[in-house]
Protein backbone atom coordinates (compact mmCIF):
# COMPACT_ATOMS: atom_id res chain seq x y z
CA UNK A 1 0.00 0.00 0.00
CA UNK A 2 1.40 3.30 -0.61
CA UNK A 3 0.87 6.22 2.08
CA UNK A 4 1.54 10.25 1.85
CA UNK A 5 2.75 11.46 4.32
CA UNK A 6 0.88 14.78 5.47
CA UNK A 7 3.00 17.02 6.98
CA UNK A 8 0.93 19.11 9.06
CA UNK A 9 1.27 23.06 9.98
CA UNK A 10 -0.34 24.14 13.25
CA UNK A 11 -0.98 27.57 13.92
CA UNK A 12 -2.45 29.47 16.84
CA UNK A 13 -5.11 31.62 16.30
CA UNK A 14 -6.77 33.70 19.36
CA UNK A 15 -9.55 35.14 18.51
CA UNK A 16 -11.52 36.88 21.35
CA UNK A 17 -9.52 35.94 24.16
CA UNK A 18 -9.62 32.68 23.34
CA UNK A 19 -6.48 30.36 21.83
CA UNK A 20 -7.24 27.86 19.00
CA UNK A 21 -4.99 25.28 17.05
CA UNK A 22 -5.42 24.91 14.19
CA UNK A 23 -3.92 22.29 11.68
CA UNK A 24 -3.73 22.56 8.02
CA UNK A 25 -2.06 19.49 6.02
CA UNK A 26 -2.71 18.04 2.22
CA UNK A 27 -2.28 14.38 1.39
CA UNK A 28 -3.51 13.82 -1.60
CA UNK A 29 -1.16 13.27 -4.60
CA UNK A 30 -1.92 13.28 -8.16
CA UNK A 31 -0.38 9.78 -10.14
CA UNK A 32 -0.71 8.02 -13.44
CA UNK A 33 -1.50 4.49 -13.96
CA UNK A 34 -0.22 2.62 -17.39
CA UNK A 35 -0.57 -0.85 -18.71
CA UNK A 36 1.51 -2.58 -20.95
CA UNK A 37 1.35 -5.51 -22.85
CA UNK A 38 4.26 -8.17 -24.92
CA UNK A 39 3.28 -11.07 -26.82
CA UNK A 40 4.94 -13.94 -28.37
CA UNK A 41 3.47 -16.97 -30.05
CA UNK A 42 6.84 -17.62 -30.57
CA UNK A 43 6.43 -20.68 -28.41
CA UNK A 44 4.06 -22.67 -30.44
CA UNK A 45 5.54 -25.61 -32.25
CA UNK A 46 3.71 -29.04 -33.56
CA UNK A 47 1.48 -30.08 -31.29
CA UNK A 48 1.04 -27.05 -29.01
CA UNK A 49 -0.36 -23.69 -29.62
CA UNK A 50 1.50 -21.00 -27.26
CA UNK A 51 0.53 -17.34 -26.26
CA UNK A 52 3.21 -15.65 -23.48
CA UNK A 53 2.39 -12.00 -23.09
CA UNK A 54 4.20 -10.22 -20.47
CA UNK A 55 2.22 -7.66 -18.95
CA UNK A 56 2.98 -4.74 -16.61
CA UNK A 57 1.07 -1.98 -14.61
CA UNK A 58 3.21 0.71 -13.29
CA UNK A 59 2.52 4.22 -11.32
CA UNK A 60 4.11 7.06 -12.11
CA UNK A 61 4.72 10.45 -9.80
CA UNK A 62 4.46 14.58 -11.02
CA UNK A 63 8.13 13.72 -11.91
CA UNK A 64 7.75 10.73 -14.30
CA UNK A 65 9.41 7.98 -11.82
CA UNK A 66 7.77 4.96 -10.97
CA UNK A 67 6.61 4.19 -7.61
CA UNK A 68 5.18 1.15 -8.14
CA UNK A 69 5.14 -1.66 -10.63
CA UNK A 70 3.34 -4.89 -10.61
CA UNK A 71 4.59 -7.89 -13.62
CA UNK A 72 3.06 -10.97 -14.86
CA UNK A 73 3.37 -13.47 -18.00
CA UNK A 74 0.12 -14.71 -19.24
CA UNK A 75 1.63 -18.05 -20.17
CA UNK A 76 -1.22 -19.92 -22.04
CA UNK A 77 -0.67 -23.19 -24.19
CA UNK A 78 -3.49 -25.36 -25.87
CA UNK A 79 -2.10 -29.20 -26.66
CA UNK A 80 -2.96 -30.11 -30.18
CA UNK A 81 -3.69 -33.75 -30.72
CA UNK A 82 -3.62 -35.13 -34.28
CA UNK A 83 -5.00 -31.77 -35.46
CA UNK A 84 -7.47 -31.83 -32.39
CA UNK A 85 -7.95 -29.80 -29.76
CA UNK A 86 -8.93 -30.63 -26.10
CA UNK A 87 -12.30 -32.33 -25.85
CA UNK A 88 -11.95 -31.08 -21.82
CA UNK A 89 -12.65 -27.36 -21.31
CA UNK A 90 -8.91 -25.43 -20.30
CA UNK A 91 -8.04 -23.84 -17.61
CA UNK A 92 -5.25 -21.06 -18.26
CA UNK A 93 -3.00 -19.53 -14.99
CA UNK A 94 -0.41 -16.46 -15.41
CA UNK A 95 2.99 -17.62 -14.24
CA UNK A 96 2.47 -15.32 -10.93
CA UNK A 97 -1.00 -17.51 -10.30
CA UNK A 98 1.04 -20.93 -11.06
CA UNK A 99 3.52 -19.37 -8.14
CA UNK A 100 5.63 -22.83 -6.42
CA UNK A 101 3.52 -25.09 -9.47
CA UNK A 102 5.65 -23.08 -12.03
CA UNK A 103 8.79 -25.23 -10.79
CA UNK A 104 11.93 -22.72 -11.81
CA UNK A 105 13.02 -22.78 -7.93
CA UNK A 106 14.85 -25.58 -8.12
CA UNK A 107 16.96 -25.12 -11.34
CA UNK A 108 17.44 -21.11 -10.08
CA UNK A 109 20.95 -20.67 -9.48
CA UNK A 110 19.51 -18.07 -6.82
CA UNK A 111 16.93 -20.75 -5.77
CA UNK A 112 14.30 -18.38 -6.19
CA UNK A 113 10.40 -18.63 -7.75
CA UNK A 114 9.86 -16.97 -10.77
CA UNK A 115 7.18 -15.04 -9.56
CA UNK A 116 9.68 -14.24 -6.85
CA UNK A 117 11.89 -13.03 -9.51
CA UNK A 118 9.71 -11.14 -11.01
CA UNK A 119 8.59 -9.13 -8.28
CA UNK A 120 12.46 -8.10 -7.61
CA UNK A 121 12.05 -6.94 -11.16
CA UNK A 122 9.51 -5.12 -10.25
CA UNK A 123 11.11 -3.54 -6.93
CA UNK A 124 14.55 -2.81 -8.59
CA UNK A 125 12.25 -0.32 -11.26
CA UNK A 126 10.90 1.60 -8.19
CA UNK A 127 12.71 4.81 -8.82
CA UNK A 128 13.26 4.93 -12.31
CA UNK A 129 12.11 6.92 -14.99
CA UNK A 130 10.68 5.61 -18.49
CA UNK A 131 14.74 6.24 -19.70
CA UNK A 132 16.05 4.49 -16.96
CA UNK A 133 14.01 1.42 -17.47
CA UNK A 134 14.64 1.19 -21.42
CA UNK A 135 18.79 1.50 -20.66
CA UNK A 136 18.80 -0.87 -18.46
CA UNK A 137 22.18 -3.02 -19.48
CA UNK A 138 21.73 -6.74 -20.38
CA UNK A 139 23.91 -9.76 -21.62
CA UNK A 140 23.53 -12.71 -23.19
CA UNK A 141 23.93 -15.40 -21.14
CA UNK A 142 25.15 -19.47 -21.97
CA UNK A 143 21.39 -20.74 -22.24
CA UNK A 144 20.86 -17.80 -24.68
CA UNK A 145 18.36 -15.77 -22.80
CA UNK A 146 18.85 -11.99 -22.25
CA UNK A 147 19.57 -11.12 -18.97
CA UNK A 148 20.68 -8.03 -16.00
CA UNK A 149 24.22 -7.50 -15.63
CA UNK A 150 23.26 -5.23 -12.93
CA UNK A 151 24.54 -7.56 -9.82
CA UNK A 152 22.00 -5.57 -7.74
CA UNK A 153 19.37 -7.24 -9.99
CA UNK A 154 21.05 -9.90 -10.78
CA UNK A 155 20.72 -11.13 -7.16
CA UNK A 156 17.05 -11.47 -7.00
CA UNK A 157 16.06 -12.09 -10.99
CA UNK A 158 18.47 -13.89 -13.16
CA UNK A 159 15.74 -14.35 -15.55
CA UNK A 160 14.71 -13.61 -19.35
CA UNK A 161 13.83 -9.47 -18.46
CA UNK A 162 14.12 -8.18 -22.28
CA UNK A 163 10.11 -8.56 -22.70
CA UNK A 164 9.75 -7.18 -18.63
CA UNK A 165 11.41 -3.93 -19.91
CA UNK A 166 9.67 -3.60 -23.05
CA UNK A 167 6.42 -4.04 -20.94
CA UNK A 168 7.24 -1.74 -18.25
CA UNK A 169 8.30 1.15 -20.92
CA UNK A 170 5.23 0.47 -22.62
CA UNK A 171 3.12 1.12 -19.66
CA UNK A 172 4.82 4.67 -19.17
CA UNK A 173 3.46 5.50 -22.01
CA UNK A 174 0.47 4.53 -21.83
CA UNK A 175 0.23 6.26 -18.12
CA UNK A 176 -0.02 9.49 -19.84
CA UNK A 177 -3.25 8.97 -20.14
CA UNK A 178 -4.58 7.48 -16.87
CA UNK A 179 -4.47 9.93 -13.87
CA UNK A 180 -5.89 10.15 -10.51
CA UNK A 181 -5.48 11.74 -7.44
CA UNK A 182 -5.34 10.35 -3.51
CA UNK A 183 -4.21 9.94 -0.46
CA UNK A 184 -3.60 6.03 0.16
CA UNK A 185 -3.90 3.73 -2.91
CA UNK A 186 -3.54 0.11 -4.08
CA UNK A 187 -2.83 -1.30 -7.23
CA UNK A 188 -3.78 -5.19 -8.65
CA UNK A 189 -3.00 -6.66 -12.33
CA UNK A 190 -4.86 -9.42 -13.71
CA UNK A 191 -5.90 -11.87 -16.76
CA UNK A 192 -8.15 -13.45 -17.64
CA UNK A 193 -7.57 -16.20 -20.78
CA UNK A 194 -10.50 -18.35 -22.34
CA UNK A 195 -10.12 -20.86 -25.49
CA UNK A 196 -12.69 -18.54 -27.71
CA UNK A 197 -15.54 -20.81 -29.25
CA UNK A 198 -15.35 -20.01 -32.73
CA UNK A 199 -11.72 -21.73 -32.12
CA UNK A 200 -11.72 -25.43 -34.54
CA UNK A 201 -9.89 -28.57 -35.13
CA UNK A 202 -8.15 -29.27 -38.10
CA UNK A 203 -9.72 -31.15 -41.09
CA UNK A 204 -8.35 -32.29 -44.64
CA UNK A 205 -9.43 -29.44 -46.10
CA UNK A 206 -9.30 -26.29 -43.78
CA UNK A 207 -6.61 -25.35 -40.63
CA UNK A 208 -7.69 -25.58 -37.54
CA UNK A 209 -7.31 -22.41 -35.31
CA UNK A 210 -6.53 -22.20 -31.41
CA UNK A 211 -7.75 -18.53 -30.36
CA UNK A 212 -6.70 -17.66 -26.48
CA UNK A 213 -7.90 -14.12 -26.13
CA UNK A 214 -6.95 -12.99 -22.70
CA UNK A 215 -8.21 -10.25 -21.22
CA UNK A 216 -6.22 -7.75 -18.91
CA UNK A 217 -6.74 -5.05 -16.37
CA UNK A 218 -4.54 -2.69 -14.19
CA UNK A 219 -6.61 -1.16 -11.41
CA UNK A 220 -5.65 1.45 -8.47
CA UNK A 221 -8.02 1.30 -5.80
CA UNK A 222 -8.17 3.65 -2.75
CA UNK A 223 -8.51 2.45 0.93
CA UNK A 224 -11.94 1.96 0.65
CA UNK A 225 -10.90 -0.73 -2.43
CA UNK A 226 -12.95 1.31 -4.46
CA UNK A 227 -11.83 2.03 -8.29
CA UNK A 228 -9.78 5.22 -8.33
CA UNK A 229 -8.75 4.40 -12.63
CA UNK A 230 -8.83 0.99 -13.94
CA UNK A 231 -7.35 0.21 -17.78
CA UNK A 232 -8.60 -2.93 -19.72
CA UNK A 233 -7.25 -4.61 -22.40
CA UNK A 234 -7.35 -7.70 -24.73
CA UNK A 235 -5.44 -10.07 -26.50
CA UNK A 236 -6.83 -12.14 -30.03
CA UNK A 237 -4.15 -14.19 -31.02
CA UNK A 238 -5.30 -16.71 -33.25
CA UNK A 239 -2.85 -19.94 -34.25
CA UNK A 240 -3.65 -22.34 -36.98
CA UNK A 241 -2.48 -25.51 -37.41
CA UNK A 242 -2.95 -28.58 -39.84
CA UNK A 243 -4.13 -32.46 -39.27
CA UNK A 244 -0.48 -32.94 -38.41
CA UNK A 245 -0.67 -30.87 -35.64
CA UNK A 246 2.15 -28.37 -37.35
CA UNK A 247 1.83 -24.47 -37.01
CA UNK A 248 0.52 -22.79 -39.64
CA UNK A 249 0.58 -19.42 -39.14
CA UNK A 250 3.59 -16.92 -38.43
CA UNK A 251 4.82 -17.17 -35.40
CA UNK A 252 6.83 -14.41 -35.64
CA UNK A 253 3.91 -11.92 -36.49
CA UNK A 254 3.53 -9.27 -33.81
CA UNK A 255 0.50 -9.31 -31.97
CA UNK A 256 -1.12 -6.20 -30.76
CA UNK A 257 -3.31 -5.81 -28.46
CA UNK A 258 -7.22 -4.71 -29.10
CA UNK A 259 -6.14 -0.67 -27.75
CA UNK A 260 -3.09 -0.82 -29.76
CA UNK A 261 -4.93 -1.66 -32.71
CA UNK A 262 -7.25 1.87 -32.21
CA UNK A 263 -9.29 2.54 -35.31
CA UNK A 264 -7.84 -0.40 -37.19
CA UNK A 265 -10.01 -2.76 -34.56
CA UNK A 266 -12.55 -2.02 -37.06
CA UNK A 267 -15.75 -2.08 -34.78
CA UNK A 268 -16.99 1.40 -35.55
CA UNK A 269 -18.99 0.74 -38.78
CA UNK A 270 -20.19 -2.06 -37.44
CA UNK A 271 -21.74 -0.66 -33.84
CA UNK A 272 -25.08 0.41 -33.78
CA UNK A 273 -23.57 3.70 -31.30
CA UNK A 274 -20.95 4.22 -34.21
CA UNK A 275 -17.78 4.05 -31.34
CA UNK A 276 -14.46 1.65 -31.91
CA UNK A 277 -13.48 -0.80 -29.44
CA UNK A 278 -11.23 1.12 -27.44
CA UNK A 279 -13.65 4.05 -27.55
CA UNK A 280 -16.56 1.47 -25.91
CA UNK A 281 -14.25 0.35 -23.38
CA UNK A 282 -13.32 3.44 -22.01
CA UNK A 283 -16.65 4.42 -21.34
CA UNK A 284 -16.94 0.93 -19.29
CA UNK A 285 -13.69 2.18 -17.00
CA UNK A 286 -15.54 5.24 -16.62
CA UNK A 287 -18.15 3.85 -15.62
CA UNK A 288 -16.91 2.18 -12.62
CA UNK A 289 -14.86 4.56 -11.28
CA UNK A 290 -16.02 4.39 -7.24
CA UNK A 291 -17.29 0.72 -7.22
CA UNK A 292 -15.54 -2.01 -5.47
CA UNK A 293 -15.19 -5.64 -6.90
CA UNK A 294 -19.20 -6.67 -5.58
CA UNK A 295 -20.19 -3.76 -7.27
CA UNK A 296 -18.46 -3.87 -10.41
CA UNK A 297 -19.58 -7.51 -11.02
CA UNK A 298 -23.45 -6.61 -9.99
CA UNK A 299 -23.40 -4.02 -13.10
CA UNK A 300 -27.04 -4.88 -14.40
CA UNK A 301 -26.84 -6.75 -17.88
CA UNK A 302 -29.12 -8.01 -20.44
CA UNK A 303 -28.24 -10.76 -23.43
CA UNK A 304 -28.21 -9.23 -26.77
CA UNK A 305 -29.60 -11.06 -29.80
CA UNK A 306 -25.60 -12.41 -30.52
CA UNK A 307 -26.07 -14.06 -26.86
CA UNK A 308 -23.48 -11.20 -25.34
CA UNK A 309 -24.03 -9.76 -21.87
CA UNK A 310 -24.49 -6.10 -22.67
CA UNK A 311 -25.07 -3.32 -20.25
CA UNK A 312 -28.56 -2.57 -19.64
CA UNK A 313 -28.65 0.76 -18.36
CA UNK A 314 -29.53 2.57 -20.92
CA UNK A 315 -27.19 5.41 -20.41
CA UNK A 316 -24.41 3.28 -19.77
CA UNK A 317 -25.70 1.24 -22.81
CA UNK A 318 -25.51 4.69 -25.10
CA UNK A 319 -21.67 4.67 -24.95
CA UNK A 320 -20.98 1.03 -24.73
CA UNK A 321 -23.01 -1.99 -26.83
CA UNK A 322 -20.28 -5.03 -26.56
CA UNK A 323 -20.15 -7.70 -23.78
CA UNK A 324 -18.88 -6.27 -20.33
CA UNK A 325 -18.90 -10.37 -19.06
CA UNK A 326 -15.09 -10.35 -19.49
CA UNK A 327 -14.44 -7.04 -17.89
CA UNK A 328 -16.40 -7.38 -15.15
CA UNK A 329 -14.64 -10.28 -13.79
CA UNK A 330 -11.00 -9.28 -14.60
CA UNK A 331 -11.54 -5.89 -12.58
CA UNK A 332 -12.95 -7.66 -9.94
CA UNK A 333 -10.16 -9.77 -9.45
CA UNK A 334 -7.50 -7.22 -10.43
CA UNK A 335 -9.26 -5.03 -7.08
CA UNK A 336 -8.86 -8.63 -5.61
CA UNK A 337 -5.31 -8.88 -6.83
CA UNK A 338 -4.50 -5.30 -5.29
CA UNK A 339 -1.78 -4.49 -2.62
Amino acid sequence: MKKILTIAITAVLAIGGVVYLVSFGSAEKTYNLGIGVVVSVAPSKTGVAQVDATFAAVVLDKNDKIVDCKLDVAHNKCTITDGMLPTEPLSFKTKGEMKEEYGMKEHSSINKEWCEQAEAFAEFVVGMTPTEVAGITTTVNDSGLIVATNETLLAGCTIEISDFIKAVTKACEDAKNHTFTTSEYKVGIAANTTLDPSSSSATEETDGSAKMYTNFSATAVDKDRRVLVAIIDVIQPKITFNTAGEITSDTTAEVLTNRERGDDYGMKDASSIKKEWYEQVVAFENYIKGKTATEVLSITTTVNDAGNKVPADETFAASCTISISEFQAVVAKAIGNAK
